[in-house]
């Protein structure tokens, strides 16, 4: 009984840790929204509202590619490894 306790602990506290950790991502990203949207807002007159729109999925997809892909890149590089020469 005990030891399905300590193997539930150890299953529980990871997962905790990406659920919380995956939400203070969603807060970032929303205060990044209102952000960026305010920038927009404040760049183009209120007539140009689908532009402006535009504008903004526009700057959002680069940046979602931009950090897809270095993130790719660090992830895909392969562990450097200390070599020791011995005489």
């Amino acid at each position: 009984m005990k030891k399905d306790t300590i193997e539930m602990k150890s299953e529980i506290l990871p997962k905790m840790s990406t659920l919380i950790t995956t939400a203070f991502g969603l807060i970032a990203a929303l205060a990044w929204n209102q952000a960026i949207q305010a920038i927009i807002l404040q760049l183009l007159p209120k007539q140009n509202g689908i532009l402006g729109l535009l504008i903004y999925a526009i700057i959002i997809t680069i940046i979602a590619v931009i950090a897809t892909v270095g993130i790719a890149r660090v992830i895909s590089k392969p562990a450097v490894q200390e070599v020791r020469i011995v005489e």
